[in-house]
């Protein structure tokens, strides 16, 4: 007795006929808000390089404002380009500390230098006075706090 059933040898095998699948039903309601116009609508992206730092200090302020960190970038930005006066303020502050830590720094290589030339003098036999040595060792500390003075400033801005 045959099996129609079944093929044999490797042939074609029987179709079978699977239901179709059901179309889901469409949402009802509306998007709570409506999409934006073409003139809000922003086209232009900007890309900025971060640090660990800066990004993990980023994500924590856009998740305070519950926003993603790409709006809450924009929105920043928007506010400090409304009021340029103080964000140049506060972005002029730090560099303003950048270039000091650079000018006392370059200040306390001048002053080392001349306690080099002190030094050298003295291991090549000659006797500099003490007031010279005075004046030197109270230029370097002045330089020293000067750096320390800008940096400290720094750090707690940040």
């Amino acid at each position: 007795m045959l099996d129609h059933e079944a093929a044999t040898e490797g042939g074609s095998q029987p179709e079978k006929l699977t239901p179709r699948r059901k179309r889901r039903t469409t949402k009802s309601t509306s998007r709570k808000r409506s999409p934006k116009t073409n003139p809000d609508k922003r086209s232009y992206v900007c890309s900025v390089r971060l640090n660990d730092t800066e990004k993990h200090l980023l994500v924590d302020a856009a998740a305070a404002a519950r926003t993603s960190l790409p709006a809450f970038l924009a929105r920043a930005a928007l506010a400090a380009a409304r009021d340029p006066e103080s964000a140049a303020g506060s972005i002029a502050g730090e560099r303003e500390l950048i270039s000091e830590i650079f000018a006392s720094r370059r200040h306390l290589g001048h002053v080392g230098n001349n306690l080099n030339q002190l030094a050298r003098a003295v291991n090549s036999g000659d006797h500099p006075s003490d007031a010279q040595f005075d004046a030197a060792l109270n230029a370097v500390r002045r330089a020293t706090e000067r750096v320390q003075i800008a940096t400290d400033k720094l750090l707690e801005s940040r």
